[in-house]
C-alpha cells in the first residue's frame, strides 16, 4: 500500500513550481479534454500539479471529481520519469464519466512516457554527430 501513496513530495505545491513548468515546457501531450505540460526535474520521480478552471467546470463538485480521478490515475503510475507535470483541463470535461476520465488519463500517461523516451536519444544525437564531423 505504501508504494501507491501520494506524498507532498509528488505534488507541485508552490507557484514557483508551476512557473518553472510554464516557462520551460519540454514536452506537451495534448488530448481533447486535457493538456499535459512537462519539464524535467532532478528529483528522480514525477510531480504533478492540476489546473481546472471555473470556465470549463462551473461547479466545485465537478472540478473536485475530475481532480480526484486525475490524482488517482497519477498515483498508479509508478514508472513515470522524473518530470514536473501540469495537467490542464479543457472544454467538455463535465460530460465525461469517471471511467472515461481514467481511460483518457491512462492513454495520456502512456503517450507521455513514449514522448519522453523519444526526446532522450534526440538530445544526445546532435553532440555525437558533431563529434564525428571533427575527426
Amino acid at each position: 500500500m505504501k508504494a501507491l501513496s501520494f506524498p507532498k513530495s509528488h505534488r507541485l505545491l508552490r507557484p514557483a513550481d508551476y512557473g518553472k513548468v510554464f516557462n520551460d515546457v519540454q514536452l506537451k501531450v495534448p488530448h481533447r479534454n486535457f493538456l499535459i505540460l512537462a519539464t524535467p526535474n532532478n528529483l528522480g520521480h514525477a510531480r504533478i500539479g492540476l489546473i481546472f478552471s471555473k470556465k470549463n467546470l462551473k461547479l466545485a463538485v465537478q472540478r473536485n471529481r475530475i481532480k480526484r480521478q486525475v490524482r488517482e490515475s497519477f498515483r498508479h503510475q509508478t514508472d513515470l520519469p522524473g518530470l514536473d507535470l501540469v495537467v490542464l483541463g479543457r472544454q467538455g470535461l463535465v460530460s465525461l464519466d469517471n471511467h472515461s476520465v481514467r481511460s483518457s488519463m491512462d492513454d495520456l500517461w502512456r503517450r507521455l512516457r513514449k514522448k519522453y523516451a523519444q526526446s532522450q536519444p534526440s538530445r544526445a544525437a546532435p553532440s555525437e554527430s558533431a563529434n564525428r564531423g571533427t575527426g
